[in-house]
């Protein structure tokens, strides 16, 4: 991991897994090396598919436990742990940025990373030795969580890493798992990546946008679009100087995408 320069932190995307993400040797050491290869950051802003919650709110500043918001998995995914020291400062400044008349900013002291944060923050950051904050999705509309990270853009200049986790492709109902992780994707799943990647390397923003209507397969990717509205946040924090997106890491983990970009 580098040091800060003068260069605004970059902006990040990832596809987070689920907890036997941390099994997945060739997915583990792809997140790994990632981060090895980033600026170290002074403080983590994070942005999880699993959290809706309006008005928008603020986790916990301290270290409290883990959210387990999955069920059916064997006993040791829940015994995991990931103590990241709280992130105050960070929500001060947090709270300056978004909070306005018509928008208020919400704190949840007694709730915890969950496992669309500390999966993959495991995997990237194993010390567990970065200040971080989780925040709620406060809506699903692309055009809104797209200003939400614009208004967050500031925080790059202060080594602050900005992280939507989610998914590129999402739909459980059409993947067996049953099948080896590494089984062929479905013909839906490929189609989607393919377009999210071309869209996002020629910066067609506008598009991805209205994934929606201009993705195929679109509603079979994301039967419900909670994972793919990360994606907004990343690229509002990133448009004011953005001077590349570059995907770090793609592949499918049973049929999905685990297409992940790096916002420079």
């Amino acid at each position: 991991m580098t040091d800060p320069s003068t260069a605004p932190m970059p902006v990040l995307y990832l596809s987070h897994g689920a907890p036997p993400l941390a099994d997945d040797v060739v997915w583990a050491s792809e997140l790994a090396k990632w981060s090895a290869d980033l600026p170290l950051p002074s403080s983590i802003l994070i942005v999880s598919a699993h959290w809706e919650e309006a008005p928008l709110t603020l986790a916990a500043t301290e270290t409290v436990p883990l959210v387990y918001d999955f069920w059916g998995f064997p006993e040791r995914y829940y015994q995991v742990q990931y103590a990241a020291p709280g992130a105050p400062e960070l929500a001060t400044k947090v709270r300056r940025l978004l909070r306005s008349p018509q928008h208020e900013v919400h704190d949840a002291p007694t709730r915890g990373l969950d496992h669309g944060a500390y999966v993959p923050l495991a995997e990237m950051f194993p010390a567990a030795d970065i200040p971080t904050l989780q925040m709620s999705m406060p809506t699903l509309d692309p055009p809104a969580l797209f200003y939400l990270g614009r208004k967050l853009q500031p925080l790059r200049d202060e080594g602050v890493l900005i992280i939507g986790s989610g998914f590129t492709t999402h739909n459980l109902r059409l993947v067996n798992l049953r099948q080896s992780s590494d089984s062929p994707a479905p013909q839906w799943s490929k189609e989607f990546d393919e377009w999210a990647e071309r869209a996002i390397a020629s910066s067609d923003v506008d598009a991805v946008i209205d994934f929606l209507r201009k993705a195929p397969a679109a509603t079979l990717a994301h039967p419900r679009t909670e994972h793919f509205a990360p994606l907004f946040v990343s690229l509002g924090a990133s448009m004011e100087n953005l001077r590349e997106a570059t995907s770090v890491i793609d592949g499918f983990w049973y049929g999905l995408s685990k297409r992940s970009w790096q916002f420079n």
